[in-house]
């Protein structure tokens, strides 16, 4: 036996349906056996892989024992000389396997092996690859230093930002996600640690694999989907907490001389850190509400400051015109908060009848004003003039940069690749669909139902301004279909995979076709 795959599932059934069925399209030409531990799961995972997965071996746990338990009740079994403990949220390519165990087999010193992870968006993950988290190592991230200098080989070895993501390197810590080792190795320095619950124990693993003498390798040539934090989502103060004790407990392990004061900043990260994760899920929720009060008030500035040279009567002093700046701020964001232009995705139309019913609103206050502190006619005129330019003009430039998504018309525009009979089968979605072909193959007649081929998927995206993609994996291979994932370089694209023409599945939603309205 070449490989034992390793899968701990736990209430993802559908997730784990399709990595079941990308898993044993890549194992056809490699001698494996598959793993599945469900850990107590209360949907209806087990009964799943029963019926459609009956040649992967169940291990059906009647409690949450923990991932590293789990893993450990199948790698007792394993017959493997390699062993890869695989998460359900996964997607693999139909040569993944292949070529991980040939560059294991070429280098028998190394001991594990992770590979590039993209999520549900296209976006590189960059916990692909990682470097031990010594306290000097997780004090640089936990306080920012790895995000404002994310190629520095001092403050980003973490995530090893200074690595090239396409090129295969030695690395400290691989990925749970997707973690290769050879059995002969696990064998000799011992399974995961139990003491580890949830996270961390693909660290405290990748470092006793080093410590043996061998190497953990980055081999970006075989790429995989991760949907990432399905399970648990990692902007929950719960992941917080649960991710930093994990910190603690390999810290303990083998940092014992620094433990002590690792525990005292780590705790004192945790909290700091749960609370920046409020404050930051706070303010991204509030972000457009901030940016149009900040051009209000820049806009009144400029003009302000500009007023003597245009021959405006008076100029706003504060406190005493404080009232009179409030009533711009609140007319202009309460039009709009009417309009639902806060609404996600943002719609510049929503955002424009928001600004004049604001307006109206705006130019009714300042009539209450006595003359001495109302604005003139003309002073009004050039605000509404301002803020009608800059608050859409910063929706745009939110867009451009993937900010923000706009509405683009009352429909989503979806792009399927797949068969004209995949297509129809879907023709109920509320939206705009347009097809592009499994392949790459010129065929007469082919323009009356295509838009374009598979390979030009990344350009049909931006021609088309589309908000959605939906490859049908009954005609695309896994790997093609990964591939152009990963060429698109808008995170705001959501990309989904349908499961046997049945199941469209993608990171933010899970639905069967026969169910669209």
């Amino acid at each position: 036996m070449k490989l034992s795959i390793i899968i701990v599932n736990y209430n993802v059934q559908y997730f784990l349906e399709q990595c079941l069925a990308s898993v044993f399209k890549a194992i056809q030409h490699v001698e494996a056996e598959v793993f599945v531990v469900d850990n107590n799961s209360t949907d209806q995972s087990v009964k799943m892989v029963i019926e459609k997965f009956p040649e992967a071996k169940l291990i059906a746990n009647k409690s949450n024992t923990g991932f590293s338990k789990a893993n450990n009740q199948a790698i007792e079994q394993s017959k493997g000389e390699y062993v890869l403990l695989l998460n359900p949220d996964t997607v693999v390519e139909e040569d993944t396997f292949k070529e991980c165990i040939a560059f294991m087999d070429k280098h028998p010193k190394a001991g594990g092996l992770g590979v590039k992870m993209i999520d549900g968006n296209g976006v590189f993950l960059p916990e692909s690859k990682r470097g031990l988290p010594t306290p000097s190592v997780s004090f640089y991230k936990i306080f920012g230093l790895s995000t404002l200098f994310p190629k520095s080989k001092k403050f980003a070895k973490y995530h090893l930002g200074f690595l090239d993501e396409d090129e295969i390197n030695e690395v400290e810590v691989l990925s749970g996600a997707f973690m290769l080792m050879r059995k002969s190795v696990l064998d000799k320095i011992g399974y995961l640690d139990e003491a580890f619950f949830m996270y961390g124990e693909d660290i405290d693993l990748s470092y006793r694999i080093i410590q043996a003498g061998y190497k953990n390798y980055y081999f970006p040539k075989a790429k995989i989907i991760h949907y990432k934090g399905e399970s648990t989502k990692k902007g929950d103060i719960n992941y917080v907490f649960v991710f930093y004790n994990a910190m603690i407990i390999f810290s303990k392990k083998h940092f014992a001389k620094k433990a002590k004061v690792f525990s005292i900043f780590i705790n004192v990260a945790i909290y700091l850190r749960a609370f920046m994760a409020i404050l930051f899920r706070f303010f991204s929720r509030i972000k457009l509400f901030l940016i149009d009060v900040i051009l209000i008030l820049l806009g009144l500035a400029f003009f302000n400051y500009i007023k003597p040279y245009l021959g405006f009567p008076n100029q706003l002093i504060l406190p005493s015109n404080l009232l009179n700046i409030s009533s711009v701020l609140f007319s202009i964001v309460a039009g709009i908060l009417l309009m639902n232009g806060y609404k996600k995705p943002v719609s510049i139309k929503k955002t424009f009848f928001g600004i004049g019913i604001g307006a109206i609103l705006f130019a009714t206050i300042n009539l209450v004003f006595p003359s001495s502190h109302s604005f003139s006619y003309k002073y009004i005129f050039s605000i509404l003039i301002t803020v009608f330019t800059l608050i859409p003009i910063s929706r745009i430039v939110l867009h451009y940069f993937n900010q923000i998504a706009l509405k683009k018309g009352n429909k989503k525009i979806i792009l399927i690749a797949g068969s004209v009979s995949f297509k129809e089968k879907i023709s109920q979605l509320n939206s705009d669909l347009i097809l592009v072909k499994e392949n790459n193959i010129s065929e007469k007649g082919a323009t009356n139902h295509y838009v374009g081929k598979l390979s030009q998927i990344p350009d049909l995206i931006e021609i088309y301004d589309v908000n959605e993609v939906i490859f049908s994996s009954e005609n695309i291979s896994y790997k093609d279909i990964i591939l152009k994932m990963s060429l698109s370089k808008n995170k705001l694209i959501d990309y989904k995979i349908s499961l046997n023409n049945d199941l469209i599945i993608g990171s933010q939603s899970i639905f069967k076709i026969n169910q669209v309205h």
